[in-house]
């Protein structure tokens, strides 16, 4: 039964849900990558970053990004009221302080908003718009509980908040998508490690994620393949680019994933699997803000 709160309270509770702080981190990670990514137009000055953060484009670009990315927030967790009681019993807002109905009803209404205002900034824009709440939508009520293919979804979403900025802006593209690589990455890898985590839950409520389906051992296998490619990837890029700060990022990034690759070999029980989480976390702050210094 939903419980009465005052509205302080049900707004607390509400960006909860949305994971305000996730929010946050993307609308930080945009301006930074519009900042020092994409840059100034051709031929104004270096210095011109302070109009940059004031650039009306760049506000609703992230705002269209944070609305949809809520929305999904919103319909994950309608989706996943009874197995985030036995995951995370103390995160759960829907059922507890919000009313289903409510739910359902602001994830269309964000979903509108972001749409509307990638429409209003370009057409491609809203096409990539499109493709995130339909994802979303399909994540959240089928592919979240298969193996793999929900991991990937996830990673690819995390990615299109910078390849979103290359659809707009259309200059420097290859660092873009970079970084959107990086993005990828990364966040596939804790996703794969969250289900690692989540393991009770998730099979008491029939899901097929990876680690239920091929055992904790052999995911972690996959785990290391795909590290391992990601970052001969990433240095085989930065070759063929002849960035040289960005081969120095990349090297500096080896020694917390060098750590991250130690600890999943140890990782046996709930809170190794949350440790290894917040690390991903880690790294992937540590690429955003080495935004700062790859620009040569």
């Amino acid at each position: 039964m939903v419980q009465k709160l005052p509205l302080s309270a049900f707004i607390l509770g509400f960006l909860r849900l949305i994971r305000v702080q996730n929010l946050l981190i993307v609308v930080g990670t945009q301006y930074l990558a519009r900042v020092c990514l994409v840059g100034p137009e051709i031929g104004s000055p270096s210095t011109q970053w302070p109009r940059l953060l004031l650039d009306p484009a760049l506000f609703l670009l992230s705002l269209s990004t944070v609305c949809i990315a809520a929305a999904g927030y919103v319909i994950n967790d309608y989706f996943d009221v009874k197995i985030d009681i036995v995951n995370k019993p103390e995160r759960v807002i829907i059922g507890r302080y919000m009313k289903r109905r409510m739910a359902m009803g602001a994830h269309q209404v964000l979903n509108i908003i972001g749409c509307l205002i990638g429409l209003y900034l370009s057409r491609w824009v809203f096409v990539v718009d499109v493709l995130s709440v339909t994802l979303l939508w399909f994540y959240s009520a089928y592919f979240k509980r298969q193996p793999f293919v929900g991991n990937l979804i996830v990673a690819f979403l995390t990615a299109l908040s910078l390849i979103v900025l290359a659809v707009y802006y259309r200059r420097n593209s290859d660092l873009l998508l970079i970084y959107a690589a990086f993005s990828f990455c990364i966040s596939l890898v804790r996703e794969i490690i969250k289900d690692m985590e989540d393991v009770k839950g998730d099979a008491r409520y029939g899901c097929r994620t990876l680690p239920i389906v091929w055992g904790i051992r052999r995911t972690k296998y996959l785990l290391y393949g795909i590290i391992a490619l990601f970052i001969t990837t990433l240095f085989l890029i930065a070759d063929s680019l002849d960035n040289l700060r960005l081969a120095w990022i990349f090297m500096i990034l080896l020694i917390p994933i060098g750590w991250l690759v130690y600890r999943l070999v140890l990782a046996d029980t709930k809170r190794d699997f949350n440790y290894l989480s917040s690390l991903c976390k880690l790294i992937m702050l540590m690429g955003v803000v080495s935004m700062v210094w790859v620009v040569q």
